[in-house]
């Protein structure tokens, strides 16, 4: 893949050792600094916020990824694009406020029996979810650009350290309850801020917009796309956020924070695709622009190949040391989470099988409206099966609904990219992945472990990369995602490459 292997894998670095510090945070540090209900309110919160912040852009960030290949000119400031992207998000953020203030009492009435303190923060949202949203335009904005770096930097690590910071702070009770909500939600801020200052640097802004250019892009054209594409934003982030905010609506908060523990451990098997969406997304926009199916064709075979493989690697690692990694956490009462890790890792491997489907779609002036009714139908789902399985089954049917929303909605993808692209990316290859996933994994369960907790996580570990390097090199797939994986265990033994 070139320049694009190369950026994947250095956002994949920095999306890792922010992964490393979310782990340490959420399964060590905040466990052991909040109580269950403390880290239950910082949950909820964020993922509250986070699904109203899907509004606020109204669509512009899919316009950014899908119309600013027109718009680029560095010497004409690409005709001002920047300045009417901002004032577009800034008017939608005071229209989703107003409606949030009228719908306020009838949101915190939903969760002041079970989740009162969350209620009592509520209005909280309202910043917090405005932060959350201009660093998204922004960052989408860094990624049209080629830019991916900074913005990964500021979201997986600068934000983290700081979070984990103010809780540190928390606990030693130099500040109050209170102050520690506040404070996180101002942390959000500044990394909005500092990447705003980072667009500032590295790109020749035009504030106001070349009308003449505009008028000539068929501007209702953009605006409906961008607004239809806000639905399909809501149900997309609904699969992320929605299961954490309904199950507050059934449980007690430090349930939530229980299933939050248990919920982000899989989501490691995802940050590969993660990292490699945000390079390949503006590129297969640039490419459908110019119709170069060749390099699509490409990118989008690679992408399901070299992510099943690492997504297989990942699943492994993962599934095998759930129960150790849970048991380490602080507070025992967090094992409860292990059948929700066990769960949500099924949906996180389909995902990373299916590679990345879904610029196809959402790129393509005849297809996106079928991607957005994908979108709509999944958010439908995930509603209606967490309404039914939570209340049966409390935090095993909120991951249920999970999987079988994120399944349903991935098959839907493939079959119509293999319908309508006659792109159909699974092969034999694909098939001895699968075995190579089922053999290592079976052979690693069946070997015995030290009872030592820490021990037992860090060699069944090596013992999983091993034989996975090993059968992936016998078997001679993936030649790119092999050279990685090999060149990997040989820095790992000490064997440096002649």
């Amino acid at each position: 893949m070139g320049i694009i292997q190369k950026q994947a894998i250095q956002n994949t670095i920095i999306t890792y050792t922010g992964t490393l510090i979310a782990f340490a945070n959420i399964i060590f540090i905040q466990p052991f600094f909040l109580t269950p209900e403390e880290l239950g309110l910082t949950r909820i919160l964020f993922s509250f916020a986070s699904l109203v912040s899907t509004f606020i852009p109204l669509g512009i960030t899919s316009i950014t990824t899908r119309y600013f290949p027109v718009f680029r000119n560095p010497e004409k400031g690409h005709h001002g694009f920047f300045g009417f992207m901002i004032l577009y998000a800034l008017a939608g953020y005071l229209l989703i406020a107003v409606l949030l203030w009228f719908g306020r009492d009838f949101f915190i009435g939903q969760y002041v029996e079970k989740s009162g303190l969350f209620a009592e923060f509520f209005d909280y949202v309202f910043p917090l979810s405005l932060f959350l949203g201009l660093f998204t335009i922004l960052q989408t904005y860094a990624f049209a650009l080629f830019r991916p770096g900074v913005p990964a930097l500021l979201n997986d690590v600068v934000s983290r350290i700081a979070v984990i910071a103010v809780t540190g702070i928390y606990f030693m009770r130099w500040i109050t309850l209170d102050q520690y909500i506040l404070i996180f939600t101002l942390v959000y801020g500044l990394q909005t801020l500092l990447l705003l200052l980072f667009i500032f640097r590295i790109d020749k802004l035009k504030l106001s917009l070349d009308r003449d250019f505009f008028s000539r892009q068929q501007p209702k054209k953009i605006f409906t796309f961008g607004l239809l594409m806000t639905f399909a934003s809501l149900s997309s982030l609904g699969l992320k956020f929605l299961d954490t905010i309904m199950l507050g609506r059934e449980v007690k908060l430090d349930k939530v924070g229980i299933y939050a523990i248990a919920a982000f451990i899989p989501t490691i098997i995802e940050i590969p695709l993660g990292a490699l969406e945000k390079i390949t997304n503006p590129r297969i926009a640039h490419a459908m622009v110019h119709d170069d199916k060749t390099h699509i064709r490409e990118l989008y075979y690679r992408s399901t190949k070299y992510m099943l493989l690492l997504g297989g690697l990942l699943f492994l690692l993962v599934n095998l040391n759930a129960f150790d990694l849970l048991s380490i956490v602080p507070r025992k009462d967090y094992i409860e989470g292990i059948n929700v890790v066990w769960i949500i890792s099924i949906g996180t491997l389909f995902n990373m099988a299916t590679g990345t489907n879904n610029t196809l779609i959402f790129n393509s002036d005849r297809y996106y409206v079928y991607g957005i009714g994908l979108l709509v139908g999944l958010f439908i789902l995930a509603f209606i099966s967490n309404l039914i399985f939570i209340p049966l089954y409390g935090m095993e049917g909120a991951a249920a609904a999970t999987v079988l929303s994120a399944f349903l909605y991935n098959l839907a993808k493939y079959l119509f990219i293999w319908k309508k692209y006659n792109l159909q990316p699974f092969d034999k290859e694909t098939f001895l992945m699968v075995l190579v996933i089922l053999v290592t994994g079976t052979l690693a369960f069946f070997i015995p472990m030290p009872g030592n907790l820490y021990l037992s996580v860090a060699i069944r570990s090596v013992i999983i990369i091993v034989l996975y390097a090993a059968l992936v090199h016998i078997l001679r797939l993936s030649p790119e995602t092999k050279g990685i994986i090999v060149n990997f265990v040989k820095n790992l033994t000490g064997k440096k490459k002649k």
